[in-house]
């Protein structure tokens, strides 16, 4: 491969988060019988008129003004026509010559700390086709048009991405994009994020594209990379031997084989025979309606990061994780609205709370205990009221019982915070260390990790109730005497 370059451009459909089809009232609701949210509209049956999901248009600008893109202002919807069994009407409402959002860029963070930037080319609107099903010791396939009409959104990139690695990160990007916009749930499994991917390879140095396949069917991250990873080596092994890719083609990526497999000639554009969609008149989008739609946005997830750094000062390992969910980065958030100590309230976000949501499978939403709750814990062990170990093991269980309460008033109930005194706590030590004297000549002869062993039976002699910190400090005094 060291003499040829890889090419690759990318469509993601986004299927839309709206109660309602694109152009009917039909229920969007995954998961339910075959063939029940359906009406005239859906079915394209004569006499029918569809009309435009004003929710869905908002999501569309949205998504346009987190990737840096023009939003179209005389937006024109089109008739893409072709057969498909599960494609009730015969042509799907798209946009051809007027997508939404034009140009734009997402940047992406690769795991050697580069930031790639991939070039959009566009963003536009259109409904989805429904869904055949092959079953298994059936003679005959099955259609559900259940999904027919319900909206999505398609992100077309440049022929800009060079290898799936790129690919993959480009793919996790758009899909924590969307969950922050509340656009798209994002579940590749469920079909509800979906890839399509154009690639080609030529030699280096060379300006000429060569054909391109079109692999469908990559349904999980990992999947995009293997089925990028089998095409790329499958045309290298053509060019390579002197042979040439003749035609355009979509193939079919088989997860258990890691191969991809011949579908079909993939259609030109012009195969599709678009034309104004007769039914819907042009869509304006002024430029009142964009600043209302950008009003309503969230932080995205590049720039809470930066805040996190800049302003937090916290790691960029911890910026990275406090903002793959956007419920944990607005949680996080508020927590340091109401404490100072950022470093310990990340350690806390990351740590026992996340734990928390994980061993229960919940979201942060369900979260018991508010953020300026956590924020009065982070400050109670930061200034030495109460002990970290203490904090974790005692007081945060009881706060996940109780919800909100503050931690002091629930410390002080279970008589936790640190009272003692440095004479108290140089009498418990020294109790300690008299009755242990082989340990502690143990630890005058080097055995220095005997450390751990002394504190803990200062920590258990004081019931907890000592600054850790001031007990570490007064211990080497001692040792070291």
């Amino acid at each position: 491969m060291e003499d040829f370059e890889v090419i690759i451009g990318l469509e993601v459909h986004a299927q839309l988060l709206t109660n309602s089809k694109a152009y009917s009232k039909d229920s969007t609701a995954y998961g339910s019988l075959p063939n029940v949210h359906l009406s005239p509209i859906t079915l394209g049956l004569p006499g029918t008129l569809p009309v435009v999901n004003k929710a869905v248009i908002e999501a569309a600008i949205k998504m346009g003004l987190a990737c840096h893109s023009d939003i179209t202002e005389r937006n024109i919807y089109d008739r893409k026509n072709y057969f498909y069994p599960d494609l009730p009407k015969g042509y799907q409402i798209t946009q051809d010559k007027t997508p939404i959002c034009r140009g734009g860029y997402v940047e992406v963070d690769m795991e050697d700390e580069s930031t790639m930037k991939v070039e959009l080319t566009r963003i536009h609107m259109e409904e989805d086709a429904g869904k055949s099903l092959h079953i298994d010791g059936e003679e005959d396939s099955f259609v559900d048009f259940n999904r027919a009409g319900v909206p999505l959104i398609e992100i077309v990139t440049e022929p800009c991405i060079k290898n799936s690695e790129e690919a993959a990160a480009y793919l996790v990007e758009i899909r924590k994009m969307v969950r922050y916009l509340g656009i798209c749930d994002g579940n590749m499994e469920e079909g509800s994020l979906r890839c399509d991917a154009n690639v080609s390879i030529r030699p280096k140095g060379s300006s000429t594209f060569n054909k391109k396949v079109e692999v469908k069917n990559m349904n999980s991250f990992r999947n995009v990379q293997r089925a990028l990873e089998h095409e790329i080596e499958r045309q290298y092994a053509i060019y390579s031997t002197g042979g040439t890719i003749e035609e355009s083609e979509t193939r079919n990526f088989d997860p258990v084989s890691g191969k991809t497999i011949p579908m079909r000639t993939k259609e030109e554009l012009n195969d599709y025979r678009y034309f104004p969609e007769p039914d819907l008149p042009p869509v304006i989008v002024s430029e009142r309606w964009i600043s209302d739609v950008r009003a309503k946005m969230p932080e995205m997830p590049r720039e809470l990061s930066k805040k996190f750094i800049t302003e937090y000062g916290l790691p960029k390992y911890d910026a990275k994780v406090l903002t793959e969910n956007r419920g944990i980065a607005e949680y996080f958030n508020a927590v340091c609205q109401q404490t100072k100590n950022y470093k310990q309230a990340s350690n806390w976000v990351m740590g026992k709370v996340k734990s928390y949501l994980n061993e229960l499978t919940k979201s942060i939403e369900d979260f018991p205990i508010p953020p300026g709750s956590i924020a009065e814990l982070v400050d109670l062990v930061a200034e030495g009221k109460v002990s970290n170990s203490i904090a974790e093991q005692k007081i945060f269980p009881e706060m996940l019982v109780e919800g909100n309460i503050h931690p002091e008033e629930l410390a002080r109930r279970m008589n936790v915070l640190i009272e003692a005194d440095s004479g108290q706590l140089k009498q418990a030590i020294q109790r300690v260390l008299s009755s242990m004297p082989e340990k502690v000549e143990e630890y005058k002869n080097g055995k220095k990790g005997l450390q751990g062993l002394f504190m803990g039976q200062v920590m258990k002699e004081m019931r907890g109730k000592a600054d850790p910190r001031e007990a570490a400090k007064i211990l080497n005094e001692e040792l070291e005497k």
